[in-house]
């Protein structure tokens, strides 16, 4: 009988082994966590993860049987979690006794696995900040006040000329003031609800009034009730029906609602019950909101008190059950169109129907005709006010050049550069004809020409540059053969320096100056269509980070269709190359000589009515121009670099080549 029971055990220790070694293979597979099979004070524990229900709590109890636990770390979402011991001893011990043991835990039987580590990564726990103009106000109606609330939603299913009621495929939904239409996610404006919003919120609202988070009382209102395991997916509320702050009250119980930046960030906010949810600005326009479908979610544990912003403390995290949550949503109902900084994501900016991007050269020359060459004549004045400081690379190349050179500077604008070295002859051509007499009655030498075909002399030049000009081509072919024109122009020898703008806007971990300079209202946009309301709850979640108008997609018939361009917003990071960037017309619209009849067709920023302009740009990733550059016959990059959000090289012509080669035929 003692060898059968030695034998017996002998197996199960064996196939303890396996399952370690082999949790050991997944966490350095998936993970990167490395094993070790000497004793250290550190263990991993696999399967006692909250990502597998299991709470801090529960794992904590069964730990503390292996000796004094010194730190106890539970990354959100992952199925392990790390522990330190006080000595070595213990934690051998803990490895000896608890390795196999089985836990039951939210209604679940896991089995734990343990596996020794040489260090815990402590300096994991980085506080995330809350999106601009979000803010947790916690307790912020007594409890009394809290089942007064409740009391006046009544359930019942009837119907009444107050109040709509509605049950959606995830929640419970009950309209005050008026109805929001979940069909084309907006309200009927002219069909308020009679009664308005209940007496019970009067003393909620008035004191959100004197508090200074809202300026005017809110006229609409919408109460979802959650149940366990319910949720909404990622939405911004639409644009146009309502006004910029938004609330929401917590009650019966508290949840985490996600907030998502357009360029990936996101914050896992907690809303304590009775918390009050305020979201002007940035995060009410921007940051998509959702409430994830589950039972249970990360929290900090209350010891530790925090609400609002979810850290990433490993230290500070358990599960919550989620119970019976009911929303109150109040907003006040938008009478004009919406205004915001975040054209992209507002319905009332958007423009009907984003050109796409071009294949064919004739498509390619409509486009470039209408958001390029038309808004340059449009916004000429305006544009040439802002544009007065040389950059220091491109003044240095100029002030390089040796005395008596001839410099040729393609898309010259206003003529910043032309007057930079004043021992070169200096002469400077742009497509649009107000920039062009701008630069003249400043004393430079220009004429207008379009940068593919300058009718100057194949290799008159010692240098030229073109600064911010070829992102301005739609397609790769127009582009690559702008930096063909350039080259034709050149002597032997001579060099070229192009800045194109840069997909890459922040670098080596610095931000370009394009985006330290937001201001209020201003965020990260992305090219996407936004969910924009809470209808989207009965449709499938995407997780791509583009929406199918970003992507090339077949129509019907098989034919593949190309990606729309939309609006991109200023001073924010780029998240697709071929956008259009809005200009806000400043000042006087008629000092811009020669506007063409096309600005009546063009929208109009409905406080100021100034209108706003849309120009085209192709941003350039990392090692796209060297790569274009390389592709044109007689010549080589001498230099490449990153200049303030610019991707830059300076070329050098080699030799002359035929036009066979790519090179134009000389110009007379």
């Amino acid at each position: 009988m003692e060898s059968l029971r030695s034998v017996r055990r002998s197996k199960e220790e064996k196939k303890l082994l396996r399952r370690q070694i082999k949790t050991s293979h997944t966490l350095l597979k998936h993970e990167g966590i490395n094993t070790v099979s000497h004793p250290t004070k550190h263990l991993v524990v696999s399967n006692g993860g909250l990502g597998n229900g299991v709470s801090r709590e529960s794992l904590l109890e069964v730990l503390k049987e292996g000796g004094t636990v010194e730190s106890l770390l539970t990354p959100p979402a992952k199925p392990y979690a790390f522990v330190t011991y006080s000595s070595i001893e213990a934690c051998q011990n803990a490895y000896t006794f608890l390795n196999g043991r089985a836990l039951q835990c939210q209604e679940q039987s896991v089995t734990l696995y343990f596996s020794y580590v040489e260090k815990v990564d402590g300096e994991r726990s980085v506080s995330c900040a809350l999106p601009p103009g979000l803010l947790v106000l916690e307790d912020f109606v007594s409890p009394e006040e809290e089942l007064q609330l409740l009391h006046a939603v009544n359930w019942t299913p009837y119907t009444d000329d107050v109040t709509v009621q509605k049950a959606l495929k995830h929640r419970r939904v009950k309209h005050y003031g008026y109805e929001f239409r979940y069909d084309n996610n907006n309200v009927d404006k002219d069909k308020p609800l009679p009664g308005g919003l209940p007496a019970e919120c009067d003393a909620l609202l008035q004191r959100c009034l004197d508090d200074g988070h809202i300026s005017v009382l809110p006229d609409q209102l919408t109460v979802n009730q959650y149940q366990s395991g319910q949720g909404i997916p990622p939405h911004v509320d639409t644009h146009s029906a309502f006004e910029d702050t938004i609330l929401s009250l917590s009650l019966g119980a508290k949840t985490v609602m996600d907030f998502k930046h357009p360029d990936g960030r996101s914050v896992a906010v907690v809303l304590p019950e009775r918390s009050l949810l305020v979201m002007k600005g940035e995060s009410r326009y921007l940051w998509t909101h959702g409430i994830t479908p589950r039972k249970f979610d990360v929290v900090p544990v209350l010891e530790a008190g925090g609400s609002g912003v979810m850290t990433s403390d490993l230290s500070n995290l358990t599960l919550s059950r989620r119970g019976t949550r009911i929303s109150l949503t109040f907003r006040k109902i938008c009478q004009t169109p919406c205004n915001c900084a975040y054209p992209s994501a507002c319905d009332s900016q958007r423009l009907p129907s984003p050109p796409t991007v071009p294949v064919a050269e004739g498509d390619a020359c409509r486009l470039e005709s209408q958001y390029v060459h038309q808004v340059y004549e449009e916004i000429s004045s305006h544009f040439s006010s802002t544009r007065h400081s040389p950059w220091p690379q491109v003044r240095d190349f100029l002030l390089s050049l040796p005395p008596g050179s001839v410099l040729a500077d393609i898309g010259c604008g206003n003529g910043k550069y032309l007057g930079i070295n004043p021992k070169v002859m200096s002469v400077g051509c742009d497509r649009s004809a107000n920039l062009v007499q701008i630069c003249t009655e400043r004393g430079h030498e220009g004429f207008v020409s379009d940068a593919l075909s300058v009718p100057l002399r194949s290799g008159s030049c010692d240098a030229c540059i073109s600064i911010a000009v070829i992102h301005h081509f739609s397609t790769q072919e127009r582009r690559q053969a702008a930096v063909r024109e350039l080259i034709r122009l050149l002597k032997v020898g001579g060099r070229a320096l192009i800045y194109v703008w840069a997909m890459e806007q922040e670098y080596n971990n610095q931000k370009s100056k394009y985006l330290k300079e937001r201001t209020t209202g201003t965020s990260m946009e992305n090219g996407k269509e936004l969910k924009t309301e809470e209808n989207k709850s009965n449709q499938p979640e995407k997780h791509d980070r583009m929406s199918s108008d970003m992507k090339c997609t077949e129509d019907g018939f098989g034919n593949v269709t190309q990606p729309r361009i939309h609006v991109h917003t200023n001073r924010t990071a780029f998240l697709s190359q071929d956008l259009l960037v809005p200009w806000h017309l400043k000042g006087n619209a008629d000092k811009n000589k020669g506007a063409t009849s096309s600005s009546t067709d063009v929208p109009v920023d409905n406080t100021s009515q100034r209108p706003v302009f849309h120009r085209y740009y192709h941003v350039f990733q990392q090692g796209e121009l060297e790569e274009m550059c390389f592709g044109v016959a007689g010549v080589k990059v001498l230099r490449s670099y990153h200049d303030q959000g610019n991707w830059c090289a300076e070329l050098e012509k080699t030799h002359y080549t035929s036009s066979k080669d790519g090179i134009a035929q000389e110009k007379v």
